[in-house]
């Protein structure tokens, strides 16, 4: 069986718990996005054909005034989502704009492009900030929920390579006499 990945990310999510599309968007933007992410207009069509193959439902929200629409993994999509943690990796990838702007650099020259590899580093150490305090968080729960040591593993592989990514900007920095 073919799908989008994000057909599997969803369910993984549900799996965790019921969610509406909204918080199915956060979670991906607040635990996924250093890895993995997804819009609105992707999710939303995904969640309905995750509905119509019978791999998720919907119900609303008796108690919401905004009738929200609630999502649930069925067995059906929690077998799916286990039968495609089985099969191996198809293709892991980096896609990285500043990596683009870096390779065509000598069109841009190099104080640019030197001001992309900067503008990288600064969000770079941002996000690893974030990054250290959901490792605290998540060492700190170990024992309440299995898969947060999951998460953990994510977030510590997160972790070396935005290191890694860090400590290769003041390298290209101080190759362009920029450091």
């Amino acid at each position: 069986m073919t799908e989008k990945k994000l057909d599997c990310v969803i369910l993984g999510l549900l799996a965790h718990e019921e969610l509406t599309g909204y918080e199915i968007k956060r979670r991906i933007d607040r635990s996924l996005s250093y890895f993995w992410g997804a819009s609105y207009g992707s999710i939303y069509p995904t969640l309905e054909s995750l509905v119509k193959n019978g791999f998720a439902e919907k119900h609303s929200d008796e108690d919401s005034a905004r009738n929200r629409q609630i999502y649930s993994v069925t067995p059906e999509g929690r077998e799916r989502l286990k039968e495609w943690l089985s099969e191996p990796v198809q293709r892991d990838e980096l896609r990285s704009e500043t990596l683009l702007k870096l390779f065509f650099g000598n069109e841009a020259g190099e104080g640019q492009t030197a001001g992309h590899i900067r503008a990288f580093r600064e969000k770079t150490e941002s996000s690893l900030a974030e990054l250290y305090t959901a490792e605290k968080n998540l060492s700190a729960c170990l024992d309440d929920d299995r898969a947060h040591g999951y998460y953990l593993m994510t977030v510590q592989f997160g972790i070396r390579t935005y290191e890694a990514w860090i400590k290769y900007c003041d390298e290209m920095l101080d190759r362009l006499g920029e450091g």
